[in-house]
């Protein structure tokens, strides 16, 4: 990959403190520890534009979110997630875009593993804000 600038510590200042219990001789440079330091703090950063995001796609696709109740908002919610691979690349992308050019390198090696985490921790998110959702989709 050609080098490009990367404004990184501007980057990082972004990001919020996401408090960790990780053990002191834990090994460094795992993919849990890209989860931990990486992957927690863009996500919560990204969180209103992730849920904007479902939104969007939750109207595209004429999905009758706001009138569903709790269970079945998460059940649609769910399906979507799982399902709609122009979705699951969007949040791909919204997270990736504020990797530093070091943690991209990274990515780039574990892309199916970090990928997999990443959209399961956006699913959390979502699920957990489904009401959020259910209303960006009424306004």
């Amino acid at each position: 990959m050609p080098d490009f600038l990367r404004p990184d510590d501007q980057l990082r200042a972004l990001r919020p403190l996401v408090p960790t219990e990780t053990p002191a001789d834990a090994a460094t440079d795992t993919v849990g520890d890209f989860l931990h330091a990486t992957l927690r703090p863009v996500l919560k950063l990204q969180n209103a534009l992730l849920l904007a995001a479902v939104a969007d796609f939750v109207r595209d696709h004429h999905i009758a979110l706001a009138a569903a109740d709790a269970t079945i908002q998460q059940r649609l919610l769910t399906e979507l997630l799982g399902r709609n691979t122009k979705l699951r690349y969007t949040i791909i992308g919204l997270v990736t875009a504020l990797f530093t050019a070091a943690e991209y390198t990274y990515y780039r090696t574990q892309r199916p593993e970090l990928n997999r985490r990443l959209l399961a921790l956006a699913q959390q998110r979502v699920l957990g804000q489904a009401a959020t959702v259910g209303a960006l989709v009424a306004a």
